[in-house]
């Protein structure tokens, strides 16, 4: 689970949306032949309609979430050991549960771990509450930074899968009090950016100055002169920061 400090809060809600990967234990019901379970797993790959179970933080209307792969790690009798790769706001309960229903045996989650969120994984982000301290104490007491940069990483580190767009130092403050971004503005742009996308906002240096939507897409920014490219929704940059290079309209 990644947890922001200070103004990195502010990209919480862009990791939200963010697709995630599990691996969770499903208890079967009842015995089902392991042909017969692949068979139904593949069913649910791809877009699912899905219901909120009772205890939920979610209105509990049918909405559908787009299940990208489930792999079969292991069965051992009724417990079965799955790995999910998912949409954001997909209910893994509500998965297994289904998954029993079709099967016509039942079945319910026993176990489950997130092992990705986003660009954050267990594999290189991983850090326990004894890490954070230990890393602490190490800092306060001994002036050795290296353990509390290894669990407090840069606010970058959070929207590396987002399309970015790096823009002229004479734009940063103008973005971090909250204007929007203009061509004129935008020294680099990355493919693949569509109207209505999320854009991280980059200084040169490659400062995160903010998160906002698309206005364009990358081949209109590329040849356009004039117009608003990308809207700010998310200003992570401390207004002051870079010097003050433009004039309120009177």
């Amino acid at each position: 689970m990644p947890i922001a400090l200070n103004r990195a809060v502010k990209v919480i809600p862009v990791l939200l949306h963010e697709d995630k990967e599990y691996i969770c234990i499903m208890r079967l019901h009842g015995e089902i032949s392991e042909e017969k379970l692949l068979k139904v797993l593949e069913e649910f790959t791809g877009p699912i309609y899905q219901r909120p179970p009772l205890r939920s933080a979610v209105k509990r209307v049918v909405r559908i979430r787009t299940i990208y792969s489930i792999e079969l790690l292991e069965k051992r009798g009724r417990d079965v050991l799955l790995k999910v790769h998912c949409e954001a706001g997909t209910y893994m309960r509500k998965l297994c549960h289904d998954v029993g229903e079709v099967l016509g045996v039942g079945a319910h989650m026993q176990e489950l771990r997130r092992i990705r969120s986003g660009c954050f994984s267990e594999d290189e982000f991983l850090a326990t509450l004894q890490d954070v301290v230990d890393a602490y104490h190490f800092w306060k007491e001994n002036n050795i930074e290296k353990f509390l940069r290894r669990v407090i990483l840069p606010v970058e580190y959070a929207v590396r899968n987002i399309p970015r767009v790096v823009i002229r130092d004479s734009a940063v403050d103008a973005i971090a009090h909250g204007a929007a971004l203009m061509v004129p503005g935008i020294l680099q742009i990355e493919t693949g950016i569509k109207k209505g996308s999320m854009v991280a906002i980059f200084t040169k240096k490659g400062e995160l100055v903010a998160i906002g939507e698309a206005k364009m897409r990358t081949e209109d920014m590329l040849i356009a002169e004039k117009g608003v490219a990308v809207v700010p929704k998310q200003v992570i940059m401390k207004p002051g920061t870079y010097p003050k290079m433009w004039k309120k309209k009177n």
